[in-house]
């Protein structure tokens, strides 16, 4: 009995976003993912750009969750709504960021990616968890609101030309209503139970 009684645990555990997952962010409103490479804004802070993409395959939209900078949390254990984490960008080693540029399309706020060759940046790069009830649901949308500024994670719905033709414009909002919701789409999520096993499950990457 006891062995059922954990994989009933273990099945409920995987709903959740866990420190160590990896995964794609889906903008609710205009389906897009965030998305960041190694392009640079041509204003602003000249900062790696950080857009939202269509394409459901791309290596480009993984995002690792970790803990704030100088902080660790535990692999495998669930992000708590209230949290404060940093998305790392797998690709290029950098952590989303924001900080007080205007965004190239719309003048909203810019939102970057940043960190040194160790992947470590600033405060910027910290975002905090808003969700309803006690933990980050996989299925449930979220808010993430920038730490240092106040302002939320969001699309603007304005679309970039070349080189990044047919992306959007991710920015940070003053207010938490439309292009700011994003809920965990593909990802590899790690379980609390299965954290010293080393295996995982996942959607499909």
């Amino acid at each position: 009995i006891a062995s059922t009684i954990d994989h009933i645990a273990a099945a409920r555990n995987n709903r959740h976003v866990t420190c160590g997952t990896v995964l794609k962010l889906l903008n609710t409103d205009y389906k897009v993912r965030l998305h960041s490479h190694d392009v640079k804004y041509g204003t602003g802070s000249g900062q790696q750009s950080v857009t939202a993409t269509e394409l459901q395959e791309d290596v480009n939209s993984h995002w690792a969750v970790k803990a704030a900078t100088g902080k660790h949390c535990e692999r495998g254990e669930p992000v708590k709504c209230g949290d404060t984490i940093r998305l790392h960008h797998l690709a290029t080693n950098k952590n989303l960021h924001s900080h007080h540029f205007q965004s190239p399309l719309s003048g909203n706020q810019e939102i970057s990616a940043y960190g040194d060759e160790h992947g470590e940046g600033d405060t910027g790069d910290h975002w905090l968890v808003i969700c309803s009830g006690d933990s980050w649901v996989r299925s449930n949308a979220v808010r993430l609101q920038h730490i240092d500024t106040d302002m939320y994670l969001g699309v603007s719905g304005r679309t970039f030309g070349r080189p990044i033709n047919g992306q959007m414009e991710v920015v940070g909002l003053p207010n938490p209503y439309s292009g700011t919701e994003w809920i965990a789409a593909e990802g590899l999520f790690i379980h609390p139970t299965e954290k010293d096993s080393g295996s995982r499950i996942h959607t499909e990457l």
